[in-house]
């Protein structure tokens, strides 16, 4: 207890001498915002559908061939003998699971995909928000617009910064509308 105390006074205090020395500088940006007016957005979000309905046709083909067996099976059911019943019986099983280990995979590979496609926007957006910190004297620079993962509580209009990121990654932000 005592020592969250004293790392709470340390915190304040080294809050409290940043103001003090003047140097403190802060801005916010919606880099979800800035990502969606990257003319590489579209292309992403393009061919992560892509991508997506492949996946779906794929599971929508493992269904539909387990559909069929279970048919299949439930029309002959009593034509099987206990030997070919029982056969028939672990096939459907191994179908559905089969279908169950490709729906997780799946998701795997589309959270995968996403990363893959998303990285080197992120990265140049992250070199844009660093670029107009370091080029504005900004000492901190804030995330908002990710509802429940919003760093910043409240800002001045002012210290948005989403424009000076837009242009610094040569995109023209749209007329009237803001970054968060």
């Amino acid at each position: 207890m005592k020592i969250k105390f004293l790392l709470g006074l340390v915190a304040i205090f080294g809050i409290g001498s940043l103001f003090a020395q003047g140097d403190l500088k802060i801005g916010y940006t919606n880099a979800e915002y800035v990502l969606s007016l990257l003319p590489e957005a579209k292309q992403i979000e393009s061919e992560l559908k892509a991508y997506e309905t492949q996946l779906q046709n794929q599971i929508q083909a493992k269904y539909q061939e387990l559909q069929a067996k279970l048919g299949e099976y439930q029309q002959n059911e009593a034509s099987y003998n206990d030997l070919v019943k029982t056969d028939k019986q672990n096939e459907l099983q191994r179908l559905q699971q089969s279908l169950q280990e490709f729906q997780v995979n799946a998701e795997q590979s589309m959270g995968n995909k996403r990363n893959e496609l998303l990285t080197p926007a992120v990265e140049k957006i992250g070199n844009a928000i660093k670029a107009v910190a370091e080029e504005n004297g900004y000492t901190f620079i804030f995330s908002i617009g990710a509802p429940g993962l919003d760093v910043l509580l409240y800002a001045k209009e002012e210290n948005d910064v989403t424009n000076l990121v837009l242009a610094k990654l040569g995109v023209e932000p749209p007329a009237n509308t803001q970054g968060n």
